[in-house]
C-alpha cells in the first residue's frame, strides 16, 4: 500500500514562510493531479493548491499571490511553498494524490500554525 509522507508544517509567525513536501512511499505511475488542502478547527477540509501532470495549477483565492505548488513527477513529490503566512492559514495540511484510475491517496496531515 502507497503511503505519502509529509513534512515541513511547525510554528511560525506571521509574515513568515514554510515549505511543505508530500513525498510517495515508492514511485507511482498514472498520477493525474497533486493537491494540498486544509482543515481548521470547526471547518471543512477545503482546497488550497492543485497542479496536474502537465503543470496547470489552481490556488484557493485566499492564498493566490502568496503560495506556490510545485511537483517532480520522477520522484511522486509535490510541494507547497507558503510565504507570507496570516493566522487564518492555521490549519492541518494535507496532500492528495489523484490518479488516472481514479483511485485516491491522502497524506497523515501535517499542522501548520501561525502566531506571534
Amino acid at each position: 500500500q502507497v503511503q505519502l509522507v509529509e513534512s515541513g508544517g511547525g510554528l511560525v509567525q506571521p509574515g513568515g514562510s514554510l515549505r511543505l513536501s508530500c513525498a510517495a512511499s515508492r514511485s507511482m505511475l498514472g498520477i493525474n493531479t497533486m493537491g494540498w488542502y486544509r482543515q481548521a478547527p470547526g471547518k471543512q477540509r477545503g482546497l488550497v493548491a492543485a497542479i496536474t501532470r502537465g503543470g496547470s495549477t489552481n490556488y484557493a483565492d485566499s492564498v493566490k499571490g502568496r503560495f506556490t505548488i510545485s511537483a517532480d513527477n520522477a520522484k511522486s513529490t509535490v510541494y507547497l511553498q507558503m510565504n507570507n503566512l496570516k493566522p487564518e492559514d492555521t490549519a492541518v495540511y494535507y496532500c492528495n494524490f489523484g490518479m488516472r484510475n481514479s483511485n485516491d491517496y491522502w497524506g497523515q496531515g501535517t499542522q501548520v500554525t501561525v502566531s506571534s
